[in-house]
């Protein structure tokens, strides 16, 4: 008889579960779904989690954590870390997606982990300024990132052919404008 490996069920529950809730939010992700997705069963997910609540929070969790891992700051070139930051999101927009689930529909679960985003403030501190404090500053730098996957599909459609490639440029030129 195989055994379980329970470190790697949880992973891929909190795999399926981050997919989940980005394409379908809170109140339209089915534990259901999730548990076939990562080859689970429903019970599974509530040894691990407990409720819905507490996987979403988990999802959600897990997704900022892997961003801040993936694309830490780089204090000393913000423009490059823009850079950075959009080609994550090209690459995982599932990460955006379910941090505006959070807003939308768990606001209280968006704020955490809350020591994640303390320690990208001590990070920039030192080039914030009087006017663009460091929250500000870091605010600005996920906008720009985040800003073409939240541009209305019009919008975009009117810059025709446009590739990632111009407007991941455009968004290190924009925070190096911001910073001068």
């Amino acid at each position: 008889m195989a055994q379980r490996d329970a470190e790697a069920t949880r992973a891929r529950i909190l795999s399926a579960a981050v997919t989940e809730f980005a394409a379908h939010g809170y109140s339209g992700g089915r534990i259901d779904r999730i548990a076939k997705d990562a080859q689970s069963n429903v019970r599974m997910i509530y040894a691990y989690f407990g409720n819905k609540s507490s996987l979403f929070d988990a999802a959600l969790s897990a997704a900022i954590v892997r961003m801040a891992n993936e694309v830490p700051p780089q204090p000393s070139d913000l423009p490059a870390w823009v850079g950075e930051l959009f080609d994550f999101h090209q690459r995982q927009p599932e990460v955006l997606r379910i941090c505006l689930w959070a807003q939308l529909e768990r606001p209280e679960a968006a704020s955490e982990p809350l020591e994640t985003y303390l320690a990208k403030v001590e990070a920039v501190q030192q080039q914030a300024s009087p006017t663009i404090g460091a929250v500000d500053l870091l605010v600005i730098i996920y906008a720009v990132a985040q800003a073409w996957e939240l541009a209305p599909t019009g919008l975009l459609a009117a810059a025709g052919s446009v590739g990632s490639d111009t407007r991941r440029v455009a968004a290190v030129e924009a925070i190096t404008r911001i910073l001068a």
